[in-house]
């Protein structure tokens, strides 16, 4: 095979880091400081087309396993070559994040050989084997596992002179008075590399921004020290002391503010030495067995958190990790209303950058050891049971794991293993180098002094981290029955009603329970060949129940039926046999939406009262999968996403399916008073049957309150199939708080007469802006349904949304919006081109009607984004993804307006268009 379709580009070793300083400077192969791209070997391969896809239809299936092939068939040369040239007592380290599995480096021609294990970062000294004309070979042999396994039979999870250095700072906050005063603990690891004595000046400085690029100092410190020659020493900073700082907060109950801390030492006679920088946020995070549910429940600062996200597997299968990606998979979390993410066991242990970003938009997350699958004994054939290869080296790295990621706030706990706990000797160390500081396993602690502090044991900043619960595995101490025994799922569509019933799930806190996930058919045809694009068989059973048979590729993609018989009557068929792929997939996101909502409103509907949590299994896909997901692995939403949105929101308003009690959720920390709901039904003639307004209601803190029974079905002539809105609004103002739509039937009943209102004609008029900054566009939309105008006795139609307490908001004004123009020399976007034809509607405005001359609701409708094209050929994927939408796949009434935001980038030379699909809209309207 030639060398150069092995090389591989992406990883960067030749640029100077920005971790460098005046006598610091690091190389990084995919390092901390320069942050390259990352991916595996067959990431690589993919790229230069040695192996085919092995996401696209069966072809994984032509890659020979390393089972088969053995480790010398994957074991790979990497190249490259970097310029540096030290001066006088600069030292220079080659930074490895981390090396699956072992490797050999040579650096112009000097052999190292580096440790085992792909969870522990590597540094190494090559100040001396530096090429002295500054042009440096590095070639780097990476060998894969000792012991790789092969997949059981039967399946399964798993296989079988620079003079001082700051290393691993540990940055803690303790809290006093009610979380007023508050305290920065910080240790950190100094290297002193040099032949001398190094007299240095150890610096520490907080700074949180206010403008711009505008920082203010909250704290700067400067200690004094000596450090031996060619040692290590520990050393604590004295404590730093703060009065009321902004705390950081989980999505959805506050801001997520952070403070930035800088470490830098200088030595006496060179100057500064290092430096090390990480954004921290002042946070207590706690948990406890709650004593009403038998549910692990979780505090932050001091308020209860009610549970609410999913599992997550890692961004990609081959490693293609960026942070852009990361960005835009978190951003996709939070923008569901999540407030946790799980990292499974059978992942990785996540980087900095997914955690910054968890930091950034407030995702707790719970991350887990490498505890997983095969290696309990289980399996066929059976699989070792005593854990890991090598019990030490898993130690090492998990010790190494820990020092990389314990000072993000975000970080909520960690577990040993999934579905099991870790071999005897393994969990009895992570039990023991986990421990809790005193301060921390007490929630009393909160009100004693700093001196009590100190005075009970050593700095909290000492521990390796001493302020995260260790649980042994994910299915003890208050998740799932508590005990190990396997008491998660169920992992299959259900009856929407279920999930409201007692008896759905009997235990607290759910650490996953999963359903199904089929993405919209456009990227069906884009990860498919066209033999995959065959909707499955629809087999009628004896019973009346329906079977779902897929084609072999959906097969091997994991797909999920949207029936289960004798359970669960087919949530595609209610809709009516599908026809095609494109029919098929549109019903599925219509159970999607309904089978997600439900999930979640189940469960907040018996917040506190049963439940502690729950986290779906799963939220998206490393690959081109079909199991449970809220986006695809091209990154484009399923309707399940909006369903979830809607469910997770802080303040709700839900319908109990099960009871038909309409219900208010507030999980945030303030009593909600003056506050109304309004409850309106639609029928399918476009007719609105029933109109209640409830008012001078309250809901309490952190509870979920039943209002009132929805009387409409009960009545003496419903309709089989009916549509009906909700909303929760404040009565001074207005203002929504929460707004919730339902498609529902009768007991017994089906969607069926939903076909025929698809050919409704519902007109539409939707008014837009564009603001552009560079390569990023956002467009704000007002949908408004104009089949008439909206019920006299209505007093929201304009959906007035009240301000949603978040973070991750785009910034309006640093954006420009797209001004109509007369100089038709200038090559100008879509948009521009378009505003012309529109400056009656105010020059930047866009005025788009969609015509119809019935009456009733426009359902389902949702945007999508594509580059435009003059020579789109049939079946080519034009989405511009990923694409973030305040709304999608929403209903509007008569009447009604709905304010949506979209945002997105454009990639280079191409120019965008919005289109609008629905359930009464076809083929797609260009509305921008």
């Amino acid at each position: 095979m030639p060398t150069e379709a092995l090389r591989d580009r992406t990883y960067d070793a030749g640029t100077e880091s920005s971790v460098n300083s005046q006598h610091v400077k690091s190389v990084c192969f995919d390092g901390e400081g320069h942050r390259p791209r990352v991916r595996c070997v067959l990431a690589t391969l993919v790229e230069n087309k040695v192996v085919p896809d092995p996401f696209y239809g069966l072809q994984n299936e032509t890659i020979i396993d390393i089972a088969d092939s053995g480790r010398e068939y994957y074991t790979f040369w990497f190249f490259t070559t970097f310029q540096s040239k030290l001066s006088g007592n600069q030292h220079l380290d080659l930074n490895f994040r981390g090396i699956n599995y072992s490797a050999e480096v040579y650096l112009n021609g000097h052999k190292k050989v580096m440790p085992k294990g792909m969870f522990q970062r590597h540094s190494l000294d090559v100040t001396d084997i530096l090429h002295p004309d500054g042009q440096n070979l590095l070639a780097v042999l990476v060998h894969p596992p000792d012991h790789p396994g092969r997949i059981p039979p039967k399946g399964g999870q798993g296989g079988d002179h620079e003079p001082v250095k700051i290393i691993d700072p540990h940055l803690v906050s303790s809290f006093f008075d009610d979380y007023k005063r508050v305290y920065l603990h910080a240790t950190t690891e100094l290297e002193n590399r040099s032949a001398w004595v190094a007299e240095c000046s150890l610096n520490i400085q907080v700074t949180t921004g206010i403008e711009g690029n505008i920082c203010l100092v909250e704290h700067l410190q400067t200690q004094h020290l000596s450090i031996p020659a060619g040692s290590q020493v520990q050393y604590t900073f004295p404590e730093l002391f703060f009065y009321k700082p902004d705390l950081w907060w989980p999505n959805g109950m506050g801001k997520q503010s952070l403070y930035n801390v800088h470490i830098t030492v200088d030595v006496k006679g060179y100057g500064e030495s290092d430096a090390w920088s990480h954004l921290f946020g002042f946070r207590k995070i706690e948990s406890h067995i709650d004593s009403a549910t038998g549910g692990r429940l979780f505090k932050v600062n001091g308020q209860p958190i009610f549970i609410r996200g999913g599992n997550w597997i890692l961004s990609d299968g081959l490693l293609r990790l960026s942070k852009e990606r990361y960005e835009t998979d978190v951003k996709f979390h939070a923008d569901m209303n999540f407030n946790m993410i799980r990292c499974w066991g059978g992942g990785l242990a996540e980087r900095p950058e997914f955690y910054h970003y968890c930091d950034i938009y407030g995702l707790l997350v719970w991350e887990e050891f490498w505890i997983t699958g095969d290696v309990d004994g289980r399996g066929d054939p059976v699989s070792n049971p005593n854990g890991p290869q090598d019990h030490d080296l898993f130690l090492i790295c998990a010790r190494d794991t820990v020092k990389l990621l314990r000072n993000h706030p975000s970080l909520a706990l960690w577990v040993g293993g999934n579905e099991q706990v870790p071999p005897d000797d393994i969990n009895k160390a992570l039990k023991n180098d986990l421990r809790l500081h005193p301060y921390f396993e007490n929630s009393n602690e909160i009100s004693k002094s700093s001196e009590d502090l100190s005075a009970v044991s050593k700095d909290p900043s000492q521990y390796l981290d001493g302020t995260r619960v260790y649980i042994q595995g994910s299915l003890w101490d208050g998740f799932a029955d508590g005990k190990g025994g396997f008491t998660d799922g169920p992992y299959e569509i259900q009856n929407p009603e279920a999930f409201f019933k007692n008896d759905f799930y009997s235990h607290g806190f759910n650490p996953e329970v999963g359903s199904v996930g089929i993405p919209v058919a456009e990227t069906i045809r884009a990860t498919m060949p066209q033999e995959g694009w065959q909707i499955p068989l629809f087999k009628k059973l004896p019973n009346g129940y329906t079977e779902e048979v897929p084609n072999p590729i959906w097969e091997y993609h994991k797909y999920i039926p949207y029936s289960k018989p004798k359970k669960c009557v087919d949530q595609i068929e209610l809709y009516g046999t599908p026809k095609d792929l494109d029919d098929f997939c549109l019903k599925a996101q219509l159970a999607n939406y309904i089978q997600y909502r439900a999930l979640l409103e189940g469960w907040t509907s018996r917040m506190w009262s049963k439940y502690t949590g729950v986290l779906i299994w799963k939220t998206q896909n490393p690959w081109t999968g079909l199991r449970g997901q809220f986006y695809d692995h091209l990154l484009d939403q399923t309707a399940g996403f909006y369903g979830c949105r809607c469910a997770a929101e802080p303040i709700h308003v839900q319908l109990n399916l099960a009871t038909y009690f309409i219900e208010v959720v507030n999980t945030t920390s303030e009593e909600l008073s003056n506050i109304a709901i309004e409850a309106l039904v639609w029928d399918l003639e476009g007719t609105c049957p029933y109109y209640k307004v409830f008012e001078n209601l309250s809901a309490p803190a952190k509870k979920t309150v039943p209002i009132v029974e929805m009387k409409y079905p009960k009545s003496k002539n419903p309709k089989p199939v009916f549509f009906l809105l909700l909303k929760l609004y404040h009565t001074s103002d207005f203002g929504i708080l929460s707004r919730n739509f339902y498609w529902l039937h009768l007991s017994g009943g089906d969607y069926k007469l939903l076909e025929p209102y698809r050919r409704k004609k519902i007109p539409l008029k939707i008014t837009s802006k564009v603001f552009i900054k560079g390569s990023t566009y956002e467009i704000e939309m007002h949908v408004e349904n104009v089949a008439k105008k909206a019920d006299s006795r209505s007093l929201t139609y304009m959906n007035n949304f009240t301000a949603k307490q978040g973070n991750g908001a785009f910034d309006m004004a640093s954006l420009e919006p797209a001004t109509s123009g007369t100089d038709e020399k200038h090559e100008v976007g879509l948009f521009q081109r378009i505003f012309r034809c529109f400056t009656k509607e105010n020059g930047s405005l866009k005025v788009t009607e969609v015509n119809g001359a019935d009456v009733g609701v426009a359902f389902f409708l949702h945007f999508s984004v594509h580059a435009l094209k003059t020579d789109h050929k049939e079946g080519e994927d034009t989405r511009i993804l990923p694409v973030h939408y305040s709304d999608n796949y929403f209903s509007l009434v008569p009447g009604e307006v709905m304010p949506i935001k979209i945002t997105f980038k454009v990639p280079p030379g191409v120019t965008p268009r919005v289109t609008l699909h629905g359930w009464n809209y076809h083929g797609g309207h260009t509305v921008h």
